[in-house]
Formats: C-alpha cells, structure tokens, sequence
C-alpha cells in the first residue's frame, strides 16, 4: 500500500461538493485524514473564494491509476473540461504527494505537485495534515517549506470551521 496527498478545492457549492468527494474518497479507500479546511481567493481569475483541504488515503492504485479515478471522481461532480483551465469549478482533486515518488505524465501528472511550494492554498493544508511529510525533490518537510513560505503569499488563506 503506497500513501498519497490529494488537494481538494471548489468555489461552486464547495460544502456540497466537497462533502460529496470526502465521502466517495472514504468508499472506496476507507479511512480518510483530512486537514482543517480553508478558504482562499481564487487564484488567475476573478471568481467567488475556494474551500480547499488535503486529504491522505492508504491506496492499492498506481500512481497513474490513482490520477484517472481522481478526474473520474471530479467529472462525477460535473467538472468542466471545455472552459479555460483557471476559473470556477465544483472539484479540483489533485494527486500531490505519493510516497517519496518523483514522476512527470502521462498527460498532467506531475508528482511531486508543482503547485505544492507555490501556492498557500495547497502547501498550508498538506503541512497541517502531514508536517513531517518531506517534499521528495526538495527536501524539506512541509512544515518547513510552510514556515520558509513567503507572508504576501499567505495572505487570505483562513480557517474555516467546516465539518467532512
């Protein structure tokens, strides 16, 4: 069994849809960790705020299998494809983190996520729920990278009480 973080996000019914990943991603993986959830300013447009969280699953799944049934999931939640890549959406689940992995494709997988260290949207969540995890090409755990984040990249990322 390989250990995997996801980071979940949505700006359209986030509680719902959310919700609704949270528990499909329980099915079929069982127990679940989740982080605090936060909400965040969207990211290269202008568009209501996002919920985000991390999650980490105990998973059977190759790297690359995993990928597929994430975009299946977000599809399920009607994901839209066919509009530009930054704008709103009701699931973005993202592979993150699978073990120590490094790999690059097929199609967008990028693992170690690339948006790990550059956004507080995803790295501020993934250090809550793992701190002790240590980025595989970086070398630093996520605690440290989100100590070493820069503060202007910080600001409007906050709690926010939400039960999955």
């Amino acid at each position: 069994m390989a250990r995997a973080m996801l980071s979940l996000g949505s700006n359209l019914e986030p509680e719902r849809h959310l919700a609704a990943a949270v528990a499909e991603l329980c099915a079929r993986f069982g127990h679940v960790a989740l982080s605090p959830v936060y909400r965040t300013p969207a990211v290269g447009f202008d568009g209501p705020d996002f919920l985000n969280l991390a999650a980490i699953v105990e998973t059977d799944l190759d790297p690359e299998v995993l990928d597929a049934w994430l975009h299946a999931l977000e599809d399920r939640h009607g994901r839209r494809r066919d509009v530009p890549r930054f704008s709103s959406r009701t699931l973005d689940v993202d592979l993150v983190l699978y073990d120590e992995r490094v790999l690059r494709g097929p199609g967008n997988l990028e693992v170690p996520r690339g948006e790990l260290a550059k956004h507080a949207f995803v790295l501020k969540p993934c250090a809550d729920l793992a701190p002790e995890w240590r980025h595989p090409t970086l070398g630093r755990t996520l605690a440290e990278l989100w100590r070493e984040f820069p503060e202007a990249n910080k600001a409007g990322i906050e709690a926010v009480p939400l039960d999955l």
